[in-house]
């Protein structure tokens, strides 16, 4: 098993640096792709990756991902009106066929997962996106590297018992700091290449230390829909990782904090999403 996720581990860090390397349609495809599956094995969870709503749910994500694509002014928010409002019709005029719970997971699950996954496309749009992008890989598995590696040391105190018993309030706080610290480090090493960051340096480090501050609540989130839902894995399209949801559960929240950090700091924004 080891080596079956180291494997995939290093295919997926290739895979990566290539299509961000290459920005544009290619990562913007890749990024599309990750929504989709990733919708899928949230929606299979609740038992409606088959269904109308399901299907719903996906011609969502293709329509928001075309109107980012096409920048449409105020794209998020009229998808996530939109999306509302076609789940709410599908329930209401197929009722009963779907309970309450149902339809309203399906609006959470387009909101959740395709929304926030385009916010890493977005951010490569961004003038120093190419370099920005790295600190959102940096706030959440620098923050889970750092902070399993200080619990295993120092850590006594429960953080969450009941949905991830192995984590620590020790290394919680030791994941976010030790982020923040790889941040600094990064603008440090990169901060030439980030001219729009005002105080590339400080900025880095806000960036990343408060990206993993947040990739915690990711983390848990999705392990709280597996323990409602009683599933181990979300899914097995990564040889010894899971699915798209178990690997990029923390990058789904670190993402818009990172873009809207960048944007708050300096980052210019080729056009408007």
């Amino acid at each position: 098993m080891f080596w079956t996720r180291l494997a995939s581990g290093i295919v997926l860090v290739v895979i990566a640096v290539v299509t961000i390397i290459a920005g544009g349609n290619i990562w913007f495809a890749l990024v599309s792709a990750l929504a989709l599956i990733g919708l899928y094995e949230l929606y299979k969870a609740m038992n409606i990756e088959k269904t109308l709503l399901g299907y719903a749910g996906y011609a969502m994500t293709v329509l928001y991902c075309g109107m980012l694509h096409q920048r449409v002014s105020s794209a998020t928010g009229m998808a996530v009106v939109l999306g509302l409002l076609v789940m709410c019709s599908i329930y209401v005029f197929t009722f009963p066929k779907f309970k309450a719970n149902q339809a309203a997971f399906a609006v959470f699950g387009f909101t959740y997962v395709p929304i926030l996954m385009l916010h890493l496309y977005q951010i490569r749009e961004l003038s120093d996106g190419l370099f920005i992008i790295p600190l959102v890989f940096l706030s959440a598995w620098g923050n889970d590297t750092c902070a399993y590696c200080v619990g295993m040391l120092i850590g006594k105190h429960k953080m969450a018992p009941k949905l991830s018993p192995k984590k620590s309030i020790e290394g919680l706080f030791g994941g976010i700091i030790g982020a923040a610290l790889l941040g600094i480090l990064y603008g440090v090493l990169c901060g030439r290449h980030l001219p729009t960051l005002d105080n590339a340096i400080l900025a880095c480090g806000i960036i990343c230390g408060l990206g993993a501050v947040i990739a915690v609540v990711g983390d848990l989130t999705a392990s709280a829909f597996k323990r409602d839902t009683g599933i181990k894995d979300y899914g097995k399209l990564i040889p010894g990782h899971g699915g798209v949801m178990d690997r990029f559960d923390s990058i789904l929240f670190t993402a818009p904090v990172v873009y809207f950090l960048a944007v708050y700091f300096g980052a210019g924004v080729m056009g408007v999403f």
